[in-house]
């Protein structure tokens, strides 16, 4: 792609990130573990080897913290026909297994949070009395250990690429809580009772709803109406058909609306200080997604609050264990 003037060596940078630098570490396991190897092919003890090699896989931090604005810009430039056929003949090709190329750019991440997994099989199949067994399991915690610190880190690292790109109309929609939220809860597409698309972000401290747009050739979203902060936040789950929402093709045609599923509406605590959102989810399991998250997110500001403390780092995490990502998967809906 630099080749061919498709990409440019920064755009491909951010994309590939620091990809090539990964591929020694493994070349060094590698060496180890030929090392440790006897003659007849096979490998008494492989705890010691592992529990030296494994902290150099917190070299993944930079590379899975740099997968969301990496995703972004790549969605982005496919828009580009030159890229879009570019990578469409490369996907048809034999070499690349009918991936696409994003399906080789997330695989280290998606290795990395299976060598828990790879551990704990070993150390299953290793005896008890093993003389490997007490080194696979300080192997077993180093890997754990390194695998939720990553998590962290790119869990602030979305968030961070995400605060950083919402655009504001007027200082009216500042919000301070959101320059202090370093975990993005769950975000995604919804519809508002128009049929409008709007992109909605839950942080751990604010609620922002927005409409995607471009800046300077860098998709961005412009925040619509007023941000609401977490602890102002009310939210009521509607059953499906108490509410008509309009926008469809039918109704083009005739004076006629449609019963709406799936939706849930956040409003302000205090009514003054904003208008009332009805959002719809494409699906009853998506809303039920959204609905725990914001509930959660609720709970846990109202015990920080409460405390007077600030954020706790189990508060946090008991909110990223409930991150989701709702892109591709739910549609918003936005009312007055």
């Amino acid at each position: 792609m630099l080749k061919l003037c498709i990409m440019s060596e920064e755009e491909l940078s951010q994309i590939f990130g620091s990809l090539y630098s990964l591929i020694p570490l493994h070349e060094d396991l590698l060496s180890r573990l030929q090392q440790v190897r006897r003659q007849d092919g096979t490998v008494f003890e492989v705890g010691r080897t592992l529990a030296d090699w494994l902290p150099s896989l917190s070299a993944y931090e930079t590379y899975c913290c740099n997968q969301v604005a990496a995703k972004a810009l790549l969605d982005y430039k496919k828009q580009q026909r030159p890229v879009d056929e570019f990578l469409r003949l490369c996907q048809e090709s034999a070499f690349s297994r009918k991936l696409d190329l994003w399906s080789f750019l997330d695989l280290p991440r998606s290795r990395l949070v299976k060598y828990p997994l790879l551990l704990k099989e070993i150390v299953r199949h290793t005896p008890t009395e093993h003389p490997d067994q007490q080194e696979l399991r300080r192997a077993m915690e180093l890997i754990q250990g390194i695998v939720a610190q990553v998590n962290v880190r790119t869990g602030e690292a979305e968030c961070r690429y995400y605060r950083q790109r919402l655009c504001y109309l007027d200082d009216s929609q500042l919000e301070p809580l959101i320059e202090h939220s370093s975990v993005l809860c769950c975000h995604g597409e919804l519809k508002n009772n128009k049929g409008a698309k709007l992109r909605v972000f839950l942080f751990e401290r604010a609620l922002v709803i927005s409409r995607p747009v471009s800046r300077n050739q860098r998709p961005c979203f412009q925040v619509y109406r007023t941000p609401i902060p977490v602890h102002q936040l009310v939210l009521e789950d509607l059953p499906d058909g108490e509410t008509r929402v309009s926008g469809s093709l039918r109704g083009a045609f005739s004076n006629s609306t449609e019963r709406a599923k799936n939706i849930f509406r956040v409003s302000f605590r205090d009514r003054s200080r904003g208008q009332s959102h009805t959002l719809q989810a494409n699906d009853s399991f998506n809303k039920q997604q959204w609905v725990s998250c914001i509930r959660q997110a609720v709970i846990n500001s109202r015990d920080i609050m409460h405390s007077q403390l600030p954020v706790s780092e189990s508060s946090l995490e008991q909110i990223a264990s409930l991150s989701i990502d709702c892109d591709d998967e739910m549609h918003e809906t936005d009312t007055d």
